[in-house]
């Protein structure tokens, strides 16, 4: 039995040894000299000028974003570092021929090269282990290298026993580290340290990196599939190559057909559920022409498909960005992650629309993207997120509002609207306009409104106009105020009416967030402290209007101004306290019972008193008994 046995794990392990184990792209292109690495030419001259002048730095830090090649590049350093071949014995970093030990480093399987993970050797310990080490010389190398990565995992302790030994280390020993949180490595490793930041590859860059790939790999791949798998890695090459691999299992297969198409726009859309980039830009235009009905058609079409409501918003902002920057680098067009519609229909919008409108519609998705991530019906709040950006599209910025109330004009259409769209879109005709009129005689007896600023909208500053109020064509009767209004004089007055109201919530605001400046009725200037929440301008001159019956100009002034009512009552509380603890009789108390202290000082009012009876003269009493 055992004989059989014996056979059987024989020709298992024959059949084993002919059949080649899959490497992932990852691992099968990843670099093994500096002319392989992509997008890193800074670092690489940087080190090539340093090696030709024998200006060789001990220790390295490496960092930047997870992928983008910082291990590797610690491995060719030592590489580098330790070559060696015949008639080549000094560092160099002309690595095309393969030297004595740059297959061992490679490997990762060099006795000379310690590869360290600090996530898993955090303690003082591992670095006593590493400083003992570090006395012998090496083996077989030139160098001893010591790669540590995520370096920032060490602990306190060790990093302060690594500094002596990476001050002054043995001629012997180079460090090379890498972490992607440079900001929690010591400033003290780091000043002992040349730092390299490895950038994020570019898109384009990693487009055509990966294009390569699939004819080394005799795999058909789209330009625009590229693209989406590069835009998608962040740049990231790691990121890319894993998507890749997988793009490259799920959009071939046994047939023929699939084969020849290779990797597809939709099949990488399907994988990753993006959405289609023209139909992107579609739904843009929808939304700068306020037609609502045609956005929440096409999100929803657009879901249908497979794609997220959250990275279709985050393509849409993508989107805007592009056109903002066609607006000042036309060469933005060149970049090789574009597609061709994004680029000539990119830079159609970027003629037609203004820098307010496009910076006013990113401010709306940056905000809805955050109510998309949270909530639980993630395609309720894109739809919401589309339907204020529609309506947002036909107002007007505040300097084409103000020449409209110079000229007089109503006409208000969204910047890409067409009449029939203009008329057509529900919302487009929501906007806040000047109470002009077609008379000529009738609109020189109005009165001029001037624009004020609007305290409801929250967080945007939209100028608004109120309606004025008919004005009587009999000259004898005076025009009366309406009674409903209410004058607040004084900061106090408006303190009290929040008291009388009863909202406790916006009493507590104020107090602890309003560093006034100046304040008359209907008008307050003010300085607010740092934590003061986003909404409080808005609710607080909601709260006014609907007390006072007329609106309030709120505005943030950079000065000082006076400190809070919550600041002025601790330092009169304090002074209560620095009063009290100088009384005779509280010092007295205090020095009896050690360890007292003084909680609270409340203050008693006196009471009234009635009046002392009137002292009457003996003599007028003596008067009235005779």
């Amino acid at each position: 039995m055992s004989r059989v046995c014996n056979r059987v794990i024989t020709v298992l392990m024959s059949e084993d040894k002919s059949v080649q184990p899959y490497r992932v792209l990852a691992r099968k292109y990843r670099p093994q000299n500096f002319d392989d690495l992509i997008g890193q030419e800074p670092m690489v001259q940087t080190l090539s000028n340093a090696f030709k002048t024998g200006r060789i730095a001990q220790a390295y830090m490496l960092t930047g974003v997870r992928g983008v090649g910082k291990t590797t590049t610690a491995r060719i350093l030592a590489r580098a570092l330790n070559y060696k071949k015949e008639g080549v014995d000094q560092p160099t970093i002309d690595l095309a021929e393969e030297g004595e030990h740059c297959r061992a480093i490679v490997e990762g399987r060099h006795m000379d090269i310690i590869e360290m993970d600090a996530a898993s050797n955090t303690g003082i310990d591992d670095m006593r282990d590493l400083i003992e080490s570090a006395q012998y010389r090496p083996a077989t190398a030139r160098y001893k290298v010591y790669i540590i990565d995520e370096v920032h995992m060490l602990s306190k302790s060790a990093f302060n026993g690594l500094l002596k030994t990476l001050e002054e280390p043995p001629e012997h020993v180079k460090f090379i580290f890498a972490t992607t949180e440079i900001r929690k490595v010591p400033v003290t490793v780091l000043s002992r340290c040349q730092r390299f930041d490895l950038r994020r590859i570019e898109a384009g860059t990693l487009t055509d990196h990966l294009g390569s790939i699939c004819e080394q790999e005799n795999v058909k791949a789209e330009t625009d599939a590229l693209a989406m798998v590069a835009r998608a890695a962040d740049g990231s090459v790691r990121d890319a190559l894993s998507m890749l691999d997988q793009a490259i299992a799920h959009g071939l297969g046994d047939s023929a057909e699939a084969n020849a198409k290779g990797i597809t726009s939709d099949t990488m859309r399907d994988m990753l559920g993006l959405s289609d980039r023209a139909r992107i830009v579609d739904l843009f235009e929808f939304i700068m022409k306020g037609d609502i009905a045609s956005s929440l058609s096409e999100l929803k079409s657009q879901y249908d498909t497979g794609a997220e409501p959250e990275l279709v918003l985050t393509d849409l902002a993508d989107f805007i960005h592009l056109v903002t920057r066609l607006k000042y680098v036309p060469d933005t067009a060149n970049d090789g992650s574009l597609t061709e519609i994004e680029k000539t229909r990119g830079k159609e919008f970027s003629d037609q629309l203004s820098v307010r409108i496009l910076g006013r519609a990113w401010q709306l998705l940056l905000k809805g993207l955050g109510e998309v991530s949270t909530s639980e019906r993630p395609l309720a709040a894109a739809e919401m997120v589309l339907v204020r950006m529609a309506h947002a599209s036909s107002l007007p910025t505040p300097d084409e509002l103000l020449k409209e109330m110079q000229s007089g004009n109503e006409t208000r259409t969204s910047p890409l609207a067409t009449p029939a769209t203009s008329s057509a879109a529900p919302g487009a005709d929501a906007t806040v306009s000047a109470n002009a009129t077609s008379n000529t005689s009738q609109s020189t007896q109005q009165p001029t409104q001037q624009p004020t600023m609007s305290s409801e909208t929250g967080s945007s500053n939209i100028l608004a106009m109120k309606q004025p109020e008919p004005v009587p064509q009999i000259e004898e009767t005076p025009i009366e105020a309406p009674t409903n209004f209410k004058t607040l004089n004084t900061f106090d007055e408006l303190i009290f009416l929040v008291e009388d109201k009863r909202d406790l919530a916006l009493k507590t605001m104020v107090k602890r967030h309003v560093r006034l400046v100046s304040f008359i009725d209907g008008r307050m200037e003010m300085n607010l402290v740092e934590n003061a929440p986003r909404d409080f301008l808005a609710t607080l001159g909601k709260r006014l209007e609907e007390w006072t019956g007329k609106r309030w100009m709120l505005s943030i002034s950079s000065e000082q101004g006076q400190p809070t009512l919550a600041e002025q009552e601790a330092s009169e509380n304090e002074a209560r306290m620095d009063d009290a603890k100088a009384d005779p009789a509280v010092e007295a108390i205090m020095s009896q019972f050690p360890g007292a202290r003084i909680i609270d000082i409340r203050v008693r009012e006196e009471e009234t008193l009635p009046p002392a009876p009137e002292e009457k003269d003996e003599d007028a009493l003596g008067e009235f008994f005779e």
